[in-house]
């Protein structure tokens, strides 16, 4: 617009201006070098827009419902055209915040994000061109904040990881809200006073040391357990090897007093069979000679009878 007006004035000035011979002004050659005024008029109405930028067109100030993509646009010279940049930025926000116990934490925090080409013209509308100062960094600090204040500084330390993405998820809700989209996020950095660092790596020692005397102590019992259970399992291998071997004398014995029971009433049977044909005690005597005879004849006998030998010709018949 500027350029436009720029132009119409020099070529009214230099029509004017050229007109003039001594105190005479009247129409000549030179004339034309208004020409130039004409020409500057005509370059105005050509717009540029840059490789990845969104062109916003106003009328006088006022945003037009359309936008112009990269190239070169003819539009009228009253016409203004500002270059949104809609590719993919990048900002790093050092900030400071407080963990949910009053610990002051440094947080050095990454965004890459760019403007939705379809609502460029609500951007530049509603917010304008400073958009990174107006929202994306003052949404960072609340997002950060409001996500570091839930913890303590020591859960902060162990969860970094979701800490990132608590806040991603808050952000980019949020710059969502005005047409801007997060494309990814780094929490870079979190510190904490020296103070608190030596009081972390203090306790830290503490309880490694605590760790250590524990287990050091759980091992010394599972050695006294084990040597007990040795002793325990040993004793009982002795007393149940004593009550085997008593168990084995006592089966012993017992197979003896069958064996002795079992004798003595397999001699009642042979005695009450024998009983049934040996009726007096000189009978008796002959059997246990007859059973208990080695089978050696004498060298001198008195008669060649056997049962005058053995004095057998009696038994059973009651002499």
């Amino acid at each position: 617009m500027a350029l436009f007006i720029g132009g119409i004035i020099v070529t009214i000035v230099a029509f004017i201006a050229l007109g003039f011979s001594g105190k005479v002004w009247r129409m000549n050659i030179k004339q034309a070098g208004a020409l130039v005024g004409v020409a500057i008029c005509v370059f105005s109405c050509f717009k540029t827009v840059p490789t990845g930028h969104t062109g916003i067109v106003t009328t006088f100030g006022k945003v037009e419902d359309y936008t112009f993509e990269a190239g070169v646009h003819v539009t009228a010279p009253w016409h203004t055209v500002v270059n949104m940049d809609n590719r993919t930025q990048k900002d790093t926000l050092s900030l400071f915040c407080f963990s949910s116990d009053i610990q002051e934490v440094s947080v050095v925090y990454t965004v890459n994000y760019q403007i939705d080409k379809a609502n460029a013209q609500n951007i530049y509308k509603n917010i304008g061109t400073d958009y990174l100062q107006k929202v994306v960094e003052p949404k960072i600090q609340e997002a950060v904040k409001g996500v570091f204040a839930k913890y303590n500084a020591e859960n902060l330390i162990a969860m970094r990881a979701n800490l990132s993405s608590e806040v991603e998820a808050i952000l980019a809700a949020s710059l969502k809200a005005y047409n801007i989209e997060l494309t990814s996020t780094s929490l870079e950095n979190i510190d904490f006073t020296d103070s608190f660092t030596e009081a972390v790596e203090a306790k830290q020692v503490a309880e490694q040391n605590k760790l250590k005397s524990q287990t050091e102590s759980e091992q010394a019992i599972i050695e006294a357990n084990a040597d007990a259970q040795k002793v325990k399992i040993a004793a009982q291998a002795q007393a149940d090897a004593q009550i085997i071997a008593a168990q084995a004398d006592a089966e012993v014995a017992k197979i003896g007093a069958d064996a002795a029971e079992y004798q003595g009433q397999k001699d009642a049977a042979i005695m009450s069979n024998l009983g049934a044909q040996i009726t007096n005690y000189p009978d008796l005597i002959k059997y246990y000679l007859i059973t208990g005879w080695n089978g050696t004849l004498p060298e001198t006998m008195l008669s060649d009878s056997m049962e005058m030998f053995f004095g057998i010709d009696g038994i059973g018949k009651g002499n």
